[in-house]
């Protein structure tokens, strides 16, 4: 992908990555970064504070629902604006991994990176949150109801998409039009990553930032996008819906 020299266009792609972030995935750094100082100031442990992921809206339930979908439909648009832009100044969707000329490939290796990250990202959780770093993480908290399942695993794709969309997709492509190193963009497009997980801890922190680095080096390795996708909604899928069944059944959850 060929360097921007033109110093109007520079500028201009400067501005976008400003305006993009600020109101999307950065905007969200910014409130976990304040959420995480909040739980730092209270006098309770970080381990015996919670944290929410997937929680009720409404106290009606329909209203409830219609919500957990809005949710999900931001997440999407997100992501599509990221891609919408890319496409817009001349950047071929096929030539960052958004196609579909290797369905099984990019299926199988999005298992094999979903298995890398969740197995350890699980017990390195279960550490940070048993030695003070991380607050408890509960995934859903959302009701009993019909379409649990069915908006859990929606809320999972509507992260994926969101998150690896900007922060891989569109955030190393930009770099990279920039002049920026490859080393250098992926170490901010993981910081980027942790820095929106900072309210569940310190230990979510790190954790997504690793999790950044690997997804990230991936991408930059194969300019596939689905298997990060694919990826992404497994470990959420298995996070939201496993511990929505799990949770009053297993005492090692919190």
């Amino acid at each position: 992908m060929d360097t921007v020299r033109d110093p109007a266009q520079r500028r201009a792609l400067l501005v976008e990555l400003v305006l993009v972030f600020s109101i999307t995935l950065g905007l969200s750094g910014m409130r976990s970064a304040l959420s995480l100082l909040d739980a730092l100031l209270r006098p309770e442990p970080l381990n015996q504070q919670q944290a929410a992921i997937n929680a009720p809206q409404a106290t009606v339930e329909v209203l409830d629902l219609a919500r957990q979908l809005l949710g999900v439909v931001q997440l999407v648009g997100w992501g599509a604006l990221g891609l919408y832009l890319l496409w817009r100044t001349g950047t071929r969707l096929a030539g960052i991994g958004v196609d579909g000329r290797r369905p099984g490939r990019d299926a199988l290796c999005a298992a094999g990176l979903a298995a890398l990250i969740g197995i350890p990202g699980l017990a390195f959780y279960l550490g940070a949150w048993q030695l003070g770093f991380n607050l408890a993480v509960q995934p859903s908290t959302l009701d009993e109801t019909w379409w649990r399942p069915i908006v859990l695993t929606l809320a999972a794709f509507g992260n994926a998409v969101a998150e690896e969309v900007l922060v891989v997709g569109y955030l190393l492509t930009r770099l990279r039009q920039l002049g920026l190193g490859e080393n250098a963009s992926l170490l901010a497009s993981a910081v980027l990553r942790g820095t929106y997980h900072l309210y569940q801890g310190i230990g979510g922190f790190v954790g997504n930032l690793l999790m950044g680095v690997v997804f990230g080096r991936v991408w930059q390795r194969t300019n596939r996008l689905w298997p990060l996708v694919g990826a992404h909604t497994l470990l959420d899928i298995v996070a939201f819906v496993g511990y929505a069944l799990l949770r009053d059944h297993v005492s090692w959850l919190p």
